[in-house]
């Protein structure tokens, strides 16, 4: 995604100048690493508060690594490692298309935040559209659980519009907490399914991950619990609504059968992470390698899906994730801006898994749609009959590794980073039948 300031076409305002950081107090607890699938949206939560601090605005990328050792992006430096720039040259901006974004409690600055963001970086405004499901509790800045939501709403929104400016955005905000298992799944669910029977949304991003094994009768045999849920997945489909979830963070385990969920729903696209290796103008100075945290697993509760039947060497008889993969690790992450705490307002790129590119590839979507013309759905069909094929827009990941007992990433599908990652004027067409 572009290092310089957007196609005049767009109506943009150059980007700002990154001010001096000043590093103010760093909020968040830890997140249990013990698990072997986290949720996503605790992943911003998750880091040392030493190495966390809040910046005053925005610095370099090599200004980054001096001050605290790791990258940090800004989205016009993604616009450029994405190959975006020339889908805006052609108007391709998600303009008349819909991204929903489904998090617990969401954000109350949400509006605010981004307002800070597109002024920054030179995006167009757009106006954050929020659904409240059920009794949403007033947000408390000093509940730990509520300040992580936040945080994942804030990268969510930020993320799918640094990417699609033109699309539509509409935040549903839960009233429970979705955690390990099924509790807060049914309102996510229901959520969602409202969504999709009003004709909201043409792409649903989920930054939001559970283990399989999580689910009550899951070491029975019984999988009710879960497939229980699916419904809002399965009338998606049957309107034409595209799915993408994180793969979870936990690095993978190849030995397990236990997926995250729902990436690992057979309906849904599971985008796992890779580590971008960028100078500040956001040229690469190496090829993407797989980021050591980024889930992939193959399910117990799903066979392997007629899609992935010219990747069976690899996932064998069961659903494997991720499909594909996007920008997801710690040593640089993209900068968003928040104010949710009011002890910790300002700038950060802490790094947040595979909850960061859920939304990214979400928005890659809404381009393909918009340059289609109507709703592409369910696309895992076209991405892994886009795979060796020129000009397909699939960029294969080839270095680096998930976790200890993960996979590394190798020529080809691998349950590193799937399919590889993208080029977005190339797969957008590719996906639109333009190639």
């Amino acid at each position: 995604m572009a290092a310089g300031v957007l196609c005049a076409a767009l109506g943009l305002f150059p980007a700002a100048e990154a001010g001096a950081a000043v590093p103010a107090s760093v909020p968040h607890a830890g997140a249990d690493a013990a698990h072997p699938v986290q949720n996503p949206s605790a992943v911003v939560a998750s880091s040392a508060a030493d190495s966390d601090p809040v910046f005053t605005a925005p610095v370099s990328t090599s200004q980054c690594r001096k001050q605290i050792a790791r990258g940090c992006y800004s989205p016009l430096q993604y616009r450029t490692a994405y190959d975006l720039d020339p889908l805006y040259k052609q108007g391709i901006t998600g303009r008349g298309r819909t991204i929903v974004i489904a998090d617990s409690y969401g954000s109350p600055t949400i509006q605010h935040d981004l307002d800070v963001f597109d002024h920054q970086w030179g995006l167009p405004n757009t106006t954050v559209d929020v659904v409240k499901w059920g009794d949403v509790p007033k947000f408390d800045p000093k509940n730990a659980d509520m300040t992580g939501w936040a945080g994942e709403t804030t990268l969510d929104v930020e993320a799918a519009h640094a990417v699609a400016p033109g699309a539509r955005i509409v935040l549903v905000e839960t009233a429970v907490s979705e955690t390990e298992g099924d509790v807060g799944v049914p309102e996510m669910m229901s959520a969602i399914n409202h969504l999709v029977d009003r004709g909201t949304g043409d792409v649903v991003s989920m930054s939001w991950a559970t283990s399989e094994a999580e689910f009550p009768g899951f070491s029975q045999g019984d999988y009710t619990a879960l497939t229980s849920q699916r419904y809002a997945f399965v009338n998606a489909a049957r309107h034409g609504v595209t799915l993408t979830a994180s793969s979870g963070d936990g690095g993978g385990d190849a030995k397990r059968l236990d997926a995250a969920w729902p990436a690992g729903d057979p309906l849904v696209t599971a985008i796992g992470g890779t580590e971008l290796h960028l100078n500040d103008q956001g040229k690469r100075t190496a090829p993407d390698s797989a980021w050591s945290g980024s889930g992939g697993e193959r399910s117990k509760v799903f066979a392997r899906p007629s899609y992935q039947d010219s990747v069976r060497k690899v996932v064998g008889t069961h659903r494997g994730t991720p499909d594909i993969s996007m920008a997801a690790s710690t040593d640089g992450a993209m900068w968003m801006y928040s104010s949710f705490d009011p002890a910790n307002v300002g700038w950060t790129a802490d790094g947040a898994g595979t909850s960061e590119a859920s939304p990214l590839f979400a928005a890659v979507v809404a381009l393909a749609d918009q340059a289609a013309g109507h709703r592409l759905g369910q696309i895992d069909d076209d991405l892994y009959r886009l795979q060796g094929h020129a000009h397909s827009g699939l960029v294969d990941v080839t270095t680096g590794r998930t976790g200890t007992a993960g996979f590394p990433a190798t020529r080809g599908y691998d349950q590193a980073t799937g399919l590889g990652t993208v080029d977005a004027a190339v797969l957008v067409h590719a996906l639109a039948h333009r190639s």
